[in-house]
Order: C-alpha cells, then sequence, then structure tokens
C-alpha cells in the first residue's frame, strides 16, 4: 500500500502546543476509526487530553473528525507500512508536541476456523497487523521518547487470548502470545523514564467479537462504557509500570 497520511484538522499553533502540553497528556491511538480504538480518542478527549489518532478508512475518520472537534489530530496512515508511521509520527510531534502516552491499539482477528482451513494470506494478515504493527509502532515512536527524555508509555494492546488460547482463533492468539513477548524484550530495553506495557482490555461487544461469537458478543460491555473505567485507568499509567502485564479494570 502507497504511504499515505491525512490531516482532517488544521494545526494547532505553537503557542497553543506549548501551552496545553503542560496542562494535559498528549495521547497517540492507533487503529482509531473503530471499536476500542475509536472509544479511547473520544474518552480522552472528553478529558480534555490532546489525541492524534490514525487509521485506515477515510471514510470514517472524517466521521470522527466532526465528532471530536478541532483540537484534537487525524491522520491516514497504515501500521503496515514504514514510510506511512514515520510520517505519521513527525505529524504527531508538529501538530500536538512529543507524546507521553501510545496507546499500540491496532489489530485484526481472523475469521473463526480451524488452523487448516485458515489460508495463508489471512494468517499473515493477523501477523502483519497485530505483531508487526505493534512493532513498527514502537521502533518508529521509541527513539523520539527516548531523546525526548521526558516520562513517557507506551501500552501494547493485548487480549485475554494473549495469555491463554482457544479453538478457531489460533492466529490471534498466536499474534497476541507474540505481543506479550516482544512487550516483555522491549521493557528490558527502554531508559527508566519510559514505560512498556501490555494492556488486555477484557471481552467487549466490537466488530471482531462478532466474528467470534456472533449474536452472543452483545451481552458483552460498549466500547463506550467500557472507555469510562479504561480511559482514567490507561491515563494513570506511569513509566514504574514498565512491564507489566495488565488488564483493564
Amino acid at each position: 500500500m502507497a504511504a499515505q497520511v491525512w490531516l482532517c484538522f488544521p494545526k494547532v499553533g505553537p503557542s497553543n502546543i506549548i501551552t496545553l502540553s503542560t496542562e494535559r497528556k498528549r495521547v497517540v491511538v492507533t487503529g482509531c476509526t473503530r471499536g476500542l480504538g475509536r472509544a479511547l480518542v473520544e474518552g480522552f478527549a472528553d478529558r480534555g487530553d490532546l489525541v492524534a489518532a490514525c487509521g485506515r478508512s477515510h471514510k470514517a475518520l472524517r466521521a470522527l473528525a466532526r465528532e471530536i472537534g478541532p483540537a484534537h489530530q487525524l491522520f491516514q496512515a497504515d501500521v503496515t507500512d514504514d514510510t506511512s508511521i514515520a510520517a505519521f509520527r513527525d505529524r504527531v510531534v508538529e501538530e500536538i508536541g512529543v507524546p507521553n502516552l501510545v496507546l499500540n491499539n491496532a489489530g485484526i482477528i481472523n475469521q473463526s476456523a480451524p488452523i487448516w482451513d485458515v489460508s495463508g494470506e489471512e494468517f499473515d494478515e493477523v501477523m502483519r497487523i497485530n505483531v508487526g504493527g505493534t512493532a513498527r509502532i514502537l521502533r518508529h515512536f521509541l527513539p523520539m521518547l527516548i531523546e525526548a527524555g521526558e516520562p513517557a508509555v507506551i501500552v501494547n494492546f493485548s487480549s485475554g487470548w494473549g495469555r491463554s488460547a482457544a479453538p478457531e482463533v489460533a492466529p490471534y492468539c498466536a499474534s497476541k502470545w507474540a505481543v506479550e513477548g516482544l512487550t516483555q524484550a522491549v521493557a528490558q530495553e527502554v531508559p527508566s523514564f519510559i514505560g512498556v506495557v501490555a494492556f488486555n482490555p477484557g471481552i467487549i461487544h466490537t466488530d471482531m467479537l462478532e466474528r467470534c461469537f456472533g449474536r452472543g458478543a452483545a451481552s458483552y460491555p460498549e466500547p463506550s462504557d467500557w472507555a469510562r473505567s479504561a480511559v482514567p485507568f490507561l491515563a494513570n499509567l506511569r513509566p514504574s509500570d514498565n512491564g507489566k502485564a495488565l488488564t483493564s479494570p
């Protein structure tokens, strides 16, 4: 895919960045156009934090842009593309400053099936987004955070299936177990003012859950309800949480 970065809102002026960055969290969210990512953008925006987020759907980004207002920045970017994410990182810094909370949320799940019925293309796509996308954000954002020398936390979104397993979602389980291991290793590489954690958001009614549970997915909390407790929990993470495997309250 050709790298693209699309800015939804006008730039916040430099004087505003300096003032706001001392009062608000500067939050990055990947996979922001639906499900948990969208709920996180809305939740942090409601808190008064500065949000910069990315997703792949131009139409969904425009819809979210109309909702959250011009203090926040949305970009079209693809976590599987290095050029796209490098450009996204640069625009984040330009628009809101160096972030102090990065929510590595973008992910997909395979269509439920035993592993022998999962195509090679589908398996590779799950790994490319869930593992490769997570690693790509780490590779492009961590050098900037280290150079800035200020406290920051990166949250790699995992799953209960990153700590256990279930039939017919083997590719997804494998990808989230990889995220857990990746997080543990990177946590040993970063300086003490940076925390890298794995986060299990719990079972939430999203499009992804519907692919596994069908109509039964509707019995679980909606993303907006989940975000009411998840957003303050994530906002309160500190570098001292480095290396932890956390679960949403």
